[in-house]
C-alpha cells in the first residue's frame, strides 16, 4: 500500500487565488472582486477630484500609448487594502 500525501486544503487555496500586484478597474455596473467597491468609489480614491481634495489616498497608474487620451488605469493592491484598513 503506498502513503499518499494529500494536498492540504489551505495551500490549494493559495495557488487558486494569488494575491495581485496590481488591480485592473472593474467593468461599469459591477464591482471588484476583491474589495466589493464600485468602479466609481474606486475612481475617486485614485484620480484627483474634488471628493478628496485634489490628493488620492491610493495609488494607481494609467497606461496608454503615446499620444492616447484613454488607457488602462491599475490600481495598486496594496495601497487600496492599506487605505481601507485604516478605515478599519
Amino acid at each position: 500500500m503506498m502513503n499518499a500525501t494529500l494536498p492540504s486544503p489551505h495551500a490549494a487555496i493559495a495557488r487558486e487565488s494569488p494575491k495581485p500586484e496590481w488591480l485592473r478597474l472593474p467593468a461599469p455596473g459591477s464591482r471588484c472582486r476583491f474589495t466589493g467597491l464600485s468602479r466609481s468609489t474606486l475612481n475617486e480614491l485614485t484620480i484627483p477630484g474634488p471628493a478628496n481634495a485634489g490628493t488620492p489616498p491610493v495609488k494607481s497608474v494609467v497606461l496608454r500609448k503615446r499620444g492616447a487620451l484613454r488607457g488602462i488605469r491599475l490600481i495598486s493592491y496594496d495601497s487600496l487594502m492599506g487605505y481601507l484598513n485604516e478605515l478599519a
